[in-house]
């Protein structure tokens, strides 16, 4: 059984976007090529900045709803925490 990832990513114009998958290198490269999100196509590259694993796309979803209800800098704190590199 797959685990799903809510992830963060920063935009090249340094907005931040949350999202959730089950692939996380599939839709990073998804992202990248300007098939991803709607918010994403116009503001390639984008980098991974942040992500925590979930047992089920359930908890997933919520998750992904608690941090798009953080502010920008409730959301770079979190990021701060995170062991993810920015290369």
């Amino acid at each position: 059984m797959p685990s799903w990832i809510c992830y963060l990513l920063e935009c090249a114009d340094g907005t931040l976007y949350c999202g959730i998958t089950n692939d996380l290198e599939k839709r990073l490269a998804a992202h990248n090529a300007g098939i991803g999100a709607k918010y994403t196509r116009s503001r390639t590259p984008v980098a991974l900045v942040y992500m925590e694993s979930h047992a089920d796309k359930s908890a997933t979803l919520k998750r992904e709803m608690a941090i798009k209800k953080l502010s920008r800098s409730q959301k770079l704190s979190l990021i701060a925490t995170s062991t993810v590199s920015a290369d």
